[in-house]
């Protein structure tokens, strides 16, 4: 009967394995890699960059001329009657009269007070904010992915302590249910271990079910099928070594909010020289080759045609338009302000973020550190509780005590390092700096 027990756990342990390792096991850089080629916000934010790009050209600023072709077609069928000078008059009924005209004209702003020098500039700008834009959103994307594959890693760990309890647990049970058949335990202590069996194995179910949706979450970022399974690495790494004065330095000149506060300053200044430009006169070129010709059925003409070459040029000054010009500059000032005052808001925001999140940082680095000590301390009680039970010197409360301490120490020393690398994260985020 034993050897059949044996032959069936192995049977059962080999087909374990064996769909583990059919799983795919997802690094921290595959899983960025994948975020950035398919998670949708990150698609989406790229196109808007493109936009961005897309729009600076010197046609769009208003600096290349611009040529159109027409052609008008006219017909009409009238009854007309026509009186001379000499006094003699004659009529026609239905009439037919047309006119055709086609060609093409050219025109070419060339001087707007160098309104088109600045509208450049901005859209150049513009390409700058969205740029900036799309570092926000693979900044923000990217930490959610870390944070939900180290949350994974945190809860795979906790898995791995239910199941160590379990077995744990399993094995009181045997030694109870020993003792019990030879006298020298109750029923009530096989009952009692039986009962905290049922109880870790309705934890270790409750674990995997958070796991599961913790993996469907992770997918969800990868912009993947939910049902893809995987599995991740049980170890989480984190940087000791940051140092606040260099995440403020990096967070002024890499911070995607910051810059785009920034670069909206400079929009606004461009903006006030586009407005100002209107103050100087506007000089355009025109020119164009028309063709016309056009047929009556009365009249001294019949038939007549032109075609040729036509050029010139005209110029505008706004004189008075109401105090419109003055409100309007006024009014971009005000914008320039605005954004300054933004900027400094930034700033206070970004100094008390990076301080608030590094000194939780340390707070976690050091409950690494007490946890990892909690646990150690833990595991020795536990092995000693259980040597104990085995022989019966321990009552089963103070065994279970015991192993629920050790579960605990394993859930917070993992807790410790998962919090740990949150922190590191947001001030990877905040400097701008996290690794993609």
């Amino acid at each position: 009967m034993k050897t059949k027990n044996i032959v069936k756990t192995l049977i059962l342990f080999l087909f374990c394995m064996a769909k583990s390792s059919a799983q795919e096991v997802l690094t921290i850089e595959d899983a960025i890699k994948i975020a950035l080629e398919n998670n949708f916000e990150i698609k989406i934010a790229k196109n808007t960059s493109k936009i961005s790009e897309t729009n600076v050209t010197i046609g769009n600023a208003g600096m290349l001329p611009t040529a159109t072709a027409s052609v008008v077609d006219n017909n009409s069928i009238q009854n007309s009657s026509q009186t001379r000078q000499d006094g003699t008059s004659t009529s026609l009924d239905n009439a037919k009269n047309n006119s055709l005209s086609y060609g093409v004209s050219l025109g070419w702003t060339i001087f707007d007070g160098m309104k088109m020098f600045a509208r450049l500039d901005q859209l150049k700008e513009l390409q700058k904010l969205g740029d900036a834009e799309l570092k926000r959103t693979i900044l923000v994307k990217i930490g959610q992915v870390n944070s939900a594959y180290y949350d994974l890693v945190q809860q795979q760990q906790q898995l791995a302590a239910l199941d160590t309890t379990i077995v744990i647990s399993t094995q009181r049970l045997d030694l109870a249910k020993n003792r019990f058949s030879i006298g020298k335990a109750s029923k009530l202590e096989v009952l009692n271990a039986q009962v905290d069996l049922n109880s870790d194995q309705v934890a270790l179910l409750r674990q995997k079910e958070s796991y599961a949706n913790a993996k469907i979450l992770l997918n969800q970022y990868l912009a993947r099928d939910p049902k893809v399974q995987f599995t991740v690495t049980d170890l989480v790494t984190v940087d000791e070594k940051l140092v606040f004065a260099d995440l403020l330095d990096l967070a002024q000149k890499q911070n995607p909010a910051l810059e785009a506060q920034i670069i909206n300053k400079r929009i606004a200044e461009l903006q006030l020289k586009q407005v100002k430009a209107d103050r100087y006169p506007t000089v355009q070129l025109t020119s164009g080759y028309n063709f016309n010709e056009s047929q009556s059925s009365l009249g001294f003409t019949s038939e007549a045609s032109s075609r040729g070459l036509n050029y010139g040029f005209n110029a505008t000054l706004n004189i008075f338009d109401g105090f419109n010009q003055h409100r309007n500059e006024k009014i971009a000032k005000l914008d320039i302000e605005n954004t300054q005052i933004a900027i400094e808001q930034q700033n206070m925001i970004l100094n008390t973020q990076l301080s608030t999140a590094f000194q939780t940082y340390l707070t976690n680095l050091e409950l690494i550190g007490l946890e990892e000590d909690n646990e150690e301390i833990a595991k020795q009680n536990l092995s000693i509780t259980l040597d104990k039970f085995r022989i019966g010197t321990i009552t089963t409360l103070e065994f279970r005590t015991a192993q629920l301490n050790y579960v605990n120490a394993k859930v917070r020393y993992s807790n410790a390092q998962y919090q740990a690398k949150l922190s590191e994260i947001a001030l990877k985020e905040l400097a701008g700096n996290i690794n993609f």
